[in-house]
């Protein structure tokens, strides 16, 4: 049996010592802003991101991975005989997975498997946290394949949202909704449902009352949370934010279990800063 190289898009959101440290591989989205085009987690984050928005005065677009670029990802491990297992952004909200289905098929047959995520952020990220434990104990690339494919559609992903702007920008959200969300201190839950971005609840007033939705939302589902990781996401938020969220979850699962990440370039341009959410696996 091969031995598996796990990848991963840009948008997993485990940052660079979890890639490093659990051998993933990563993929890098492209974030354009200013004319230029940058490749998400190696030349751009959030903080510069922000900084060019605002230097630029204009809001970023993200573009998928191409083709060539996963083939050129995958070659070298299939040469040296491993087998590659890819989980990234779901198929519905970027064309990314869809590139790795057309470069699985410059290999010979059975050498690249995936799985759709329906998801995105440390989403797909805890996925592929997973796909490292089952390639630990020594699992095939098409057993974490059908394991993954189980384990996707009961993640579960929220975020707050802190200003309406980029989900304006990117048609999730009217301009008049976006005028009435200031108006009314509204600080949308959006959720991840079968691979798409929702507007999940509206909570009014100050941001905790948005983060009292996340931790109960988490609540609601114990004991039927898988207590491996329990992820908080985010983006530019208020480090007073960031304290509230954590104490809130921290007193309902294990705190060992919570991970903290930084959303990278490409999730902050579709939600903004200050965004802020808990993601985690249903048993």
């Amino acid at each position: 049996m091969n031995k598996v190289a796990i990848f991963v898009d840009s948008t997993a959101d485990l940052g660079k010592e979890q890639y490093n440290k659990l051998d993933i591989h990563v993929v890098p989205l492209l974030v354009n802003i200013g004319g230029n085009a940058y490749k998400d987690g190696e030349e751009i984050d959030s903080t510069k991101l922000y900084q060019l928005v605002a230097e630029h005065g204009e809001l970023p677009t993200t573009a998928a991975v191409p083709l060539y670029t996963f083939v050129e990802a995958f070659k070298p491990f299939i040469d040296k005989g491993y087998d590659i297992f890819y989980v990234g952004i779901g198929g519905k909200l970027s064309a990314t997975l869809q590139s790795v289905v057309l470069a699985a098929q410059e290999f010979p047959e059975g050498r690249v498997f995936y799985s759709d995520s329906n998801n995105l952020s440390s989403g797909s990220g805890i996925l592929a946290l997973k796909a490292v434990k089952y390639r630990d104990e020594g699992k095939s690339a098409a057993d974490i394949k059908a394991l993954i494919d189980a384990h996707a559609p009961k993640v579960n992903s929220l975020f707050a949202i802190e200003t309406l702007d980029y989900l304006h920008k990117g048609g999730r959200c009217s301009g008049t909704a976006k005028v009435l969300g200031k108006l009314f201190h509204i600080h949308p839950i959006i959720k991840v449902t079968d691979g798409k971005l929702i507007v999940y609840k509206k909570p009014r007033g100050r941001m905790s009352s948005a983060l009292d939705e996340l931790a109960g939302e988490l609540k609601s589902h114990l004991p039927h949370v898988d207590s491996d990781h329990i992820m908080i996401t985010h983006a530019g938020v208020e480090q007073a934010n960031l304290d509230y969220l954590v104490k809130k979850v921290g007193a309902l699962v294990n705190p060992n279990s919570v991970m903290i990440t930084n959303a990278g370039a490409v999730i902050s341009s579709h939600c903004g800063y200050g965004t802020i959410g808990v993601l985690y696996l249903k048993k």
